[in-house]
């Protein structure tokens, strides 16, 4: 750490607890909107779980930029002839400077049709950092780096080098929170379990499984069964009076969680007996999870929405073994699975309403350790929709050279973006206005870009 003087420490330490302890800080930034939004639009995050080796995803294919790249990769390196070429436009034209690996060829589509992008060497920050700043420990890092829990948890709430009870998508949720009251589904919705990404100070996220609500048992909506009796006498219960804050507050659970699976199951149902989305999806817990997901935005009217965020989930990409064996599997169920999401929004009629990105717990070592590789530090994520500036690379992608200048160990890169910059444009397209968007990322002041441009205004 680096050292600070007793003014900075205590602006630091009073603004932080401020922001973590102060009931309705969300709202503290002073943010206003004339009224419900006239709009819809939802955010989709699909978090990687394991830390994906994200530099065979997106591979350089100039010639010094490959050699360094299969230098440092040995036996893990993607073969030049096997790489699919994409034409970034920021690039000359035709100079087919960027492979994917060959596995994602839906991908490699998407991106030439524009609407896909990658944001290159993105990891947590709490402020720029160089190499020489990292060796010399003159820099603010962010806790525990290349530890799966904790840097799950840096991406999923931008804690920097502290710690956070929320997520920036559950700032989000705060922030909206009055705007979106008619809504008849929580803003923040997982289909991944409980996540820090999606907890909030005040709004509440709803948790539910790859196809639906969790039903309950032992219940039923037939009138000739008992157990609709039971269903009926277990109402009853909740809805008698308690004298107990506790009481009251798991009758309060129990009834939103019974509202809410007859909610959203029937708007699955509809959704599926529509015909609307014609797109198959893959029989993968990933197509799974975006295929109900696809449901559940084509009920968007049916529910009353304006604002929504989507958590889900796919794990394997701890590849300290076995990566050239499971990588393809991987990356092309990953390319495949949010290849026929885009088209399904496009089924609905909502491609440019809805944005879809990648997260990670980490990128991967660039060295080898014979099988796999190890814990790492940046890397690159995937953006699409139809409002994302599709058919670019966002950011700095380095040189891959072990010992090179982004290189801070073990073949550990050095993110030249950060993971609130990130977060905050992506905000933003979802209608959080610029002075509110430190809330969202607390670490965002400390970067001269706020807004990284891969999204369309």
């Amino acid at each position: 750490m680096k050292k600070i003087n007793r003014r900075e420490f205590l602006l630091r330490s009073s603004a932080a607890a401020a922001l973590a302890s102060t009931p309705g800080y969300a709202y503290s930034q002073g943010f206003e909107l004339s009224g419900a939004f006239d709009d819809y639009r939802a955010m989709v995050c699909v978090f990687l779980l394991g830390g994906n080796d994200s530099f065979n995803m997106l591979v350089p294919n100039t010639d010094a930029e490959y050699n360094a790249y299969a230098a440092s990769r040995q036996n893990l390196a993607i073969l030049r002839s096997d790489l699919l070429p994409i034409n970034p436009v920021s690039l000359a034209p035709g100079s087919a400077a960027f492979g994917l690996h060959p596995s994602m060829a839906s991908m490699q589509a998407l991106f030439e049709s524009g609407s896909a992008s990658f944001v290159a060497n993105v990891g947590p920050l709490v402020e720029p950092t160089t190499k020489s700043q990292f060796q010399n420990q003159s820099t603010i890092l962010p806790s525990q780096l290349f530890s799966h829990n904790d840097q799950q948890s840096q991406w999923n709430s931008l804690n920097g080098a502290g710690t956070s009870k929320t997520g920036w998508a559950g700032r989000v949720a705060d922030l909206i929170e009055s705007e979106v009251i008619d809504q008849r589904m929580a803003t923040n919705t997982s289909l991944s379990g409980t996540s820090l990404f999606q907890s909030a100070q005040s709004s509440v996220a709803y948790v539910m499984g790859q196809n639906g609500p969790l039903q309950f048992t032992g219940f039923s909506d037939d009138p000739t069964s008992i157990l609709f009796d039971q269903k009926t006498a277990f109402q009853a219960v909740l809805d008698a009076q308690y004298n107990s804050i506790y009481e009251r507050g798991f009758a309060e659970i129990q009834n939103r969680a019974l509202q809410a699976a007859d909610t959203v199951s029937t708007a699955i149902t509809n959704a599926e007996n529509s015909g609307v989305i014609t797109t198959v999806f893959p029989s993968t817990p990933l197509g799974g999870q975006l295929s109900t997901v696809a449901k559940l935005i084509a009920s968007r009217v049916e529910l009353d929405m304006q604002r929504q965020i989507f958590f889900v989930g796919v794990g394997g990409f701890d590849s300290h073994d076995d990566q050239n064996q499971n990588q393809p599997g991987l990356l092309g169920g990953v390319s495949d699975a949010l290849a026929a999401f885009y088209a399904a929004t496009v089924d609905i009629g909502v491609a440019s309403s809805v944005t879809t990105f990648t997260q990670s717990d980490f990128g991967r070592t660039l060295t080898s350790n014979g099988d796999g590789t190890d814990h790492g530090w940046a890397g690159n994520q995937l953006v699409l929709g139809g409002a994302v500036n599709g058919r670019d690379i966002y950011g700095s992608y380095p040189v891959l050279e072990i010992g090179g200048a982004e290189d801070v160990g073990g073949g550990r890169m050095i993110p030249s973006t950060s993971a609130d910059q990130y977060a905050a444009t992506l905000a933003k397209w979802f209608g959080i206005p610029d002075a509110d968007l430190d809330v969202v990322a607390p670490n965002l002041s400390n970067f001269a870009q706020r807004d990284l441009g891969f999204m369309i205004a």
